[in-house]
């Protein structure tokens, strides 16, 4: 579709209802030549076109280099649409918000996508397994050296995998930080061979009701806490940092990770939507295009590449640096 068709069928509701996956359109591949002509309105499904000269209009949601790299996006859109048009729908609206309505909107999308189809059936696909107990180690480490306050996330075991245990930990010792005025800085980071690995697989689909999902997720944010706490907050980065391991950290004014560094926003394959804070953190970091092309293609990142979108803030090799 161009990007003149494209207005024509968005200046009539009946249409524009119709640029919906109930009506078999997952998203839109726009065949765009370059005009920059303005939309009044957007279509509940992503709009996807290939980068050209790196401008696109404002209806674009996400861009990609190559009509190989057009078609992948759309399969993996195809593959969960209703996380797909919830994750665009919702980067439009954060922004143009601040970082703390995005948060509670965020919020609200994620609880409602963990009762829906296409995360109840990667579930259902995903081989369960017994649960482990409780590890005796504490999941952060909190450490006070003058007036800097370091937190260690400490599930090496798990490759830091973010737990209830480990959300609630950083939570009370951020509320540490956020009563002591003489902590002049936080310093974050993580135990064994990456940062953090993403949400623990373990507890997916522990939540029942979408209505205390939401609730819980904002009386104990360790997102929000992070985003008042930013200006004090330096992110010290190294291996996986995937999904909450990027998300968190994102909140931070100061973010440093080693070579070895890489990012991954895995949720929309599995039916859900960045949930620890990423669609407000990562958001004025990359971009909105940007952060869905992430999201929607759950790809890969590298160092170089976060580190010229902003991502990350400075590389090092070693934290001896």
């Amino acid at each position: 579709m161009t990007l003149p068709q494209l207005n024509e069928r968005l200046e009539s509701s009946d249409s524009t209802e119709e640029l919906s996956t109930f009506h078999g359109i997952d998203c839109i591949a726009l065949e765009w030549s370059g005009e920059l002509l303005e939309s009044k309105s957007q279509p509940s499904c992503p709009v996807l076109a290939v980068a050209g000269d790196g401008r696109a209009p404002d209806v674009v949601d996400a861009m990609v280099d190559s009509e190989g790299d057009l078609e992948e996006l759309s399969e993996a859109v195809a593959a969960n649409p209703i996380a797909s048009a919830t994750l665009v729908q919702l980067l439009r609206y954060n922004e143009k918000v601040d970082t703390l309505q995005g948060l509670f909107a965020e919020s609200l999308a994620y609880s409602t996508l963990q009762h829906g189809e296409e995360f109840i059936g990667w579930l259902s696909n995903r081989q369960s397994r017994p649960r482990k107990e409780p590890s005796d180690s504490q999941p952060i480490l909190v450490r006070r050296t003058d007036d800097i306050l370091t937190l260690t996330l400490n599930r090496p075991e798990k490759r830091n995998a973010w737990s209830v245990e480990m959300r609630d930990g950083l939570c009370d010792a951020l509320h540490l930080a956020s009563r002591d005025e003489s902590v002049k800085e936080i310093i974050m980071q993580g135990n064994g061979p990456c940062f953090g690995a993403g949400g623990d697989l373990d507890e997916f689909g522990d939540a029942r009701d979408a209505g205390v999902a939401h609730v819980s997720r904002m009386v104990r944010s360790a997102g929000r806490l992070m985003h008042l706490l930013r200006s004090k907050t330096t992110a010290r980065l190294h291996g996986a940092c995937i999904g909450a391991g990027i998300e968190l950290p994102a909140f931070a004014k100061n973010v440093i990770a080693r070579e070895d560094a890489f990012f991954q926003l895995p949720e929309v394959s599995m039916g859900l939507i960045p949930g620890a804070g990423g669609t407000a953190s990562i958001l004025p970091r990359v971009g909105r295009r940007r952060l869905a092309w992430m999201a929607l293609s759950g790809n890969r990142i590298g160092i170089e590449q976060a580190h010229g979108w902003g991502l990350v803030d400075r590389v090092v090799s070693s934290w001896h640096e």
